[in-house]
């Protein structure tokens, strides 16, 4: 019965992984599909994100089940419960893929972005794409130094969309309001992919540690000893 139980809550584990590298896959060809203008892709992403959301009900199903029949506590509980917070940020994610893959479809066959800002939202798809590759990793390997780790790496997304805003408010904008609007939908849409993905990084530190990130005592810096005449 334990052996069934605890593959039951490995299963959850799984289905998280499998969420994440769903997103992951969402959110770079919807790159593809906006700045490419490539409306066969744009349904594609659009069509499989039901698959996100059938894995968070089955998901949320055996959380459900979990704490019923078993009455999970301590380390388990804590398991069940994050695993539940974890698969709504996934789910939130493929979301936002799917709006990018939307906005796309919407402009075709124009694309949203205009060529001088093409390599700066390249970038945020990318880096967005290998933020929730991360968080898969991590989602495994509960290592909580990488974890916490992400919340570093996402701060070039910040950039990336600072950067948008700062093309958005120079005098030399000459793309018009509609494509203003496009393009501030799109940044907020990449900023907060990233934002889920540090999210659910933070989530494995909880589960590992029983502490959430932003209250850990950061590792003493050790400073290595001058040796004299080197």
């Amino acid at each position: 019965m334990r052996d069934a139980y605890h593959e039951e809550l490995d299963s959850i584990g799984e289905g998280l992984v499998e969420m994440a590298r769903l997103v992951g896959s969402a959110i770079g060809r919807a790159t593809t599909s906006l700045l490419d203008a490539d409306l066969k892709i744009a349904e594609s992403v659009i069509a499989a994100d039901e698959k996100v959301d059938d894995l968070q009900r089955e998901l949320e199903a055996r959380a459900i089940n979990l704490l019923a029949r078993q009455q999970p506590v301590a380390t388990d509980l804590r398991i069940v419960v994050t695993s539940l917070r974890m698969s709504a940020d996934l789910e939130r994610s493929g979301d936002l893929a799917r709006h990018v893959a939307k906005l796309a479809r919407l402009r075709f066959p124009q694309t949203a972005v205009p060529g001088d800002l093409h390599a700066t939202i390249l970038e945020m798809g990318q880096l967005a794409q290998r933020l929730m590759a991360k968080a898969a990793e991590v989602i495994v390997s509960k290592d909580v130094d990488d974890a916490l780790q992400l919340e570093s790496d996402d701060d070039r997304m910040d950039e990336l969309h600072r950067t948008l805003f700062q093309h958005l408010l120079d005098d030399r904008w000459q793309h018009g309001i509609e494509t203003a609007v496009d393009v501030t939908l799109v940044g907020r849409y990449y900023e907060r992919f990233a934002d889920h993905a540090v999210s659910v990084a933070k989530r494995v530190v909880y589960l590992v540690t029983g502490e959430h990130a932003d209250e850990l005592t950061p590792a003493p810096t050790v400073i290595p000893e001058v040796t004299e005449g080197k």
